[in-house]
C-alpha cells in the first residue's frame, strides 16, 4: 500500500494541485481600513445603567464607519474584553464597565477616543 500525504490526498479530492499556495484570507484593497474611515472624528465611550434594571453598559458611539466595519469592531472588543455585547444604530454595546479596556484597544488602533 502506497502512503500519500494528506495535502495530496485533500488535493486529489479538490482538484487541487498540492504546490498551488491558497490565499484563505482575501484582503479587499477597496475597502477602506477603519482609520480611514473614521478619519478625525473622537469616539465617544460612555458608562450606561438607563433601561437595564441597573446592571451597567458600556456604550461607543459617534463611530463614522460602515455596517460590517462597525460589526467587526464589535466582535474584535468583545473578544478583547471577554465579554457580550452587540452593534446596533451606528453604535456598540459592551455588557459591564470596560471602558478602560475599551479606551486601550481603540487607542491601539490608531483612534481617536474619550470617556464621558
Amino acid at each position: 500500500m502506497e502512503s500519500k500525504d494528506w495535502k495530496s490526498i485533500l488535493g486529489e479530492a479538490f482538484n487541487i494541485e498540492p504546490s498551488e499556495p491558497q490565499d484563505t484570507h482575501e484582503e479587499n484593497q477597496d475597502n477602506p481600513s477603519i482609520q480611514e474611515q473614521q478619519g478625525k472624528k473622537i469616539i465617544d465611550i460612555i458608562l450606561d445603567k438607563k433601561g437595564r434594571k441597573g446592571k451597567t453598559a458600556t456604550i461607543i458611539a459617534n463611530l463614522n464607519l460602515d455596517e460590517d466595519s462597525i460589526k467587526n469592531l464589535a466582535t474584535m472588543l468583545k473578544k478583547e474584553c471577554g465579554v457580550g455585547g452587540s452593534s446596533r444604530d451606528e453604535e456598540i454595546l459592551l455588557q459591564g464597565d470596560m471602558r478602560d479596556r475599551a479606551l486601550n484597544y481603540l487607542k491601539g488602533l490608531g483612534l481617536k477616543v474619550r470617556i464621558i
